[in-house]
């Protein structure tokens, strides 16, 4: 799981890209991305029988390996991994 939650620091490039958007904006770009990275990893790893989650009894799920009810979480983590990936940068912009 956790490689998998590693691939949010893919998002680094795109954050510096949306920084002057409007955070609603980003926050829809972010879930997209989360979700299709949940999505295709889990559809790899169910197709090995090694996927560690299973969403089937989620009326919202989605091939059973997304929950769309999971999209306001997804939302705010995306904004959360902006602000971490991007604070080292003002960090060091100000030095």
């Amino acid at each position: 799981m956790f490689p998998i939650y590693g691939l949010a620091s893919l998002l680094a490039p795109l954050c510096r890209l949306l920084r002057r958007r409007g955070f609603i904006f980003r926050g829809l770009v972010y879930t997209g991305l989360i979700f299709t990275g949940e999505f295709t990893t889990g559809m790899l790893l169910r197709k090995r029988e090694l996927c560690p989650w299973n969403y089937e009894r989620s009326r919202w799920n989605l091939a059973r390996v997304i929950r769309l009810d999971y999209a306001p979480c997804w939302f705010i983590a995306g904004l959360l991994f902006e602000r971490l990936l991007l604070e080292n940068e003002d960090a060091d912009a100000a030095s």
